[in-house]
Formats: structure tokens, C-alpha cells, sequence
């Protein structure tokens, strides 16, 4: 190990430059991380540590990094324990690149995250609730037919609300919507391709929005987003994924509904349904475009029922006289 003799704030651009050609973290994630540490420099300036060297890092500093960052606020909130773990990762991360370049630094180990409560449940619709969800919209207007469209895209593909809005038009230009149903390959979260599938209700529905949609547009129409705004001058822009949140809130409020109901949840009651009706998790692992299994065992509240159902069907033990 060698030390350093820049400071910890100028190996900040390398770093970025490493997670990006040695790592091959994603353009979102390498944002991410560059915001995180901005925090932490602008910490070690207010506490007159800007010529601090790696090596000279210590326990100490992290441990006082970490009380600021418990008793920062954004938006005039305190920071969730969850928030704060971001920059603490992002630190970890920076003290790994150290001991990767052979730096004498403090162990990316001595960085101790926040103690998290227990997740939440997972919140999720019954098929009743899908159903009434979906029928909510006005499907005698433009917009309802849209909504509509959105609302059984998500059901039926499990996609994220950022993955939804941007679809583009001639994404659809080759699939053959008489064959009932659609395979779409996408680039979801992280750059990680997968394939998503449209159910025959929902190819039904997307039919008659994209008729509405293309009629709309006009065949010389540049903007290619499969989502639009029909509202005035924003007639041909894309929904933005805010707009998409409102739409379910909406429809949410009317089918009265949980106002806590997403898009997300919507995913979550895709994930769920697929359990119920016998998938395993890797399968749904790979429908929802999870890197890690762990991710997906939040459906435990599904997996743990059918287990003990299992269970009672056929552990042979109830067989064994007493």
C-alpha cells in the first residue's frame, strides 16, 4: 500500500472514472454517486478537512460524517435512515477504489450504515381491485382509452413507471397485434436488457389507444413517444412518469382505493398474481428484471402462504399414527 499525497476531494474524479471503465456502473448510478460525495466534500470544507489525505482518514471523521448526515435535512426534512445509507454506500464505494488502486486508506468495512426499521409490507391490489382499477376510466373519451391502455400495460408487464414512459412508438411497429399477445424487449434498470410480455386484453386495449394516438400524430409526426399528453399545446409530448403517478392516484381516489395505489404497486400486484397463480421466484425474478434474488424475496408475504399450504398437503407426517 502506498500513501497518497492528493487529497481525499481531488481522487474524487478518478474514482468516477473507475466506477465507470472498471466497474461499469450505469450514467444514472455514476450521477448518483458523484451527488453523494459533493455532500461528503462539501462536509470535510465546513469542517476545515479539504487537505485531508486518504490515509489520513479515520474512524473518527466517518463517525462525525455520519451524525451530520442524521441531523441533515432536505426539503426541510430530516433525512431517512435509507437516504443516509446512500452516502454512506457511496463512501464504502469511494474507500474500495482506494484499496483497488493499492492506496493507504481507511477499510471501506469501518463505514457502518444506519440501523434501518424492518421493510414494509409490500403493498399490492387483489384481481378484484386490479379490476375495478381498470375499469375506472372514461372509455368513451380519448383520455380514458389512453388511461385505460396505460393501466393494463402495467398489470400485464410488471414494468417500472421510468421503463413505461419510455416506450416509443416504433417499438411496436414490427409486432403483429392479430397474434393476440406482444414480446417487447426493453433496457430496464441499470442498462439490464429483458423481455416483457402483453397480454391479449392489453395488445386489445394498446390497439385502440395507438389508433386514437397515430390519427393524432399524423404519419409525419417526429415525435415517436408511444405516451402522449392530449391536452393542448402539449398535445405531442411525452407523459412524463409524475403525470403516470397522478393518473393511478386519480383512478385510485375514484375506485375508492388505497391513495397510497402507484404505478409501483401495480407491479407489485403483477409479481404477486404470477406467484399466486404458481410461478416460481426466479421466474418472476426474471419478468421483473431483478439483478439479485434477494430483491424479489420481498414477495415472501405470497412465497411463505403457498409453502405452508404445501406443507399441509403433503408432509407425509400427518400419516404417522400417534
Amino acid at each position: 500500500m502506498k500513501k497518497s499525497n492528493k487529497t481525499i476531494i481531488s481522487h474524487i474524479p478518478d474514482f468516477l472514472d473507475w466506477i465507470d471503465i472498471e466497474r461499469g456502473l450505469s450514467n444514472k448510478t455514476q450521477e448518483n454517486y458523484n451527488r453523494f460525495l459533493r455532500k461528503f466534500s462539501k462536509w470535510l470544507k465546513e469542517n476545515n478537512l479539504e487537505d485531508l489525505k486518504p490515509h489520513q482518514l479515520e474512524s473518527e471523521h466517518v463517525w462525525n460524517y455520519r451524525v451530520f448526515l442524521a441531523r441533515s435535512s432536505g426539503n426541510g426534512r430530516i433525512l431517512k435512515k435509507t437516504t443516509q445509507n446512500y452516502y454512506l454506500i457511496a463512501l464504502r464505494a469511494f474507500l474500495n477504489f482506494f484499496a483497488a488502486r493499492d492506496i493507504e486508506a481507511l477499510p471501506a468495512e469501518k463505514v457502518e450504515l444506519a440501523k434501518q426499521k424492518k421493510d414494509k409490507k409490500v403493498e399490492f391490489l387483489k384481481l378484484e381491485e386490479v379490476e375495478k382499477l381498470l375499469h375506472a376510466p372514461d372509455v368513451s373519451t380519448l383520455v380514458g382509452i389512453r388511461d385505460r391502455a396505460i393501466m393494463e400495460i402495467l398489470f400485464s408487464t410488471g414494468l417500472r413507471v421510468n421503463e413505461l414512459v419510455s416506450l416509443n412508438r416504433k417499438q411496436f411497429k414490427n409486432n403483429k397485434f392479430e397474434d393476440g399477445t406482444i414480446e417487447l424487449s426493453i433496457i430496464g434498470k441499470g442498462n439490464y436488457p429483458r423481455i416483457v410480455y402483453f397480454s391479449e386484453r392489453c395488445v386489445g386495449w394498446l390497439q385502440k389507444y395507438l389508433n386514437i394516438r397515430d390519427a393524432l400524430m399524423g404519419p409525419g409526426a417526429i415525435d415517436d413517444s408511444l405516451l402522449i399528453n392530449f391536452r393542448g399545446a402539449q398535445k405531442s409530448k411525452r407523459l412524463s412518469a409524475r403525470s403516470v403517478e397522478n393518473i393511478i392516484k386519480k383512478y385510485a381516489l375514484q375506485s375508492g382505493l388505497s391513495l397510497g395505489t402507484t404505478p409501483h404497486t401495480l407491479r407489485h400486484s403483477f409479481a404477486t398474481d404470477l406467484l399466486n397463480q404458481g410461478a416460481d421466484l426466479r421466474t418472476v425474478q426474471e419478468f421483473l428484471g431483478h439483478q439479485n434474488i434477494a430483491t424479489t424475496q420481498i414477495y415472501t408475504h405470497v412465497t411463505n402462504k403457498r409453502l405452508k399450504d404445501l406443507h399441509q398437503r403433503f408432509h407425509g407426517g400427518k400419516k404417522i399414527r400417534d
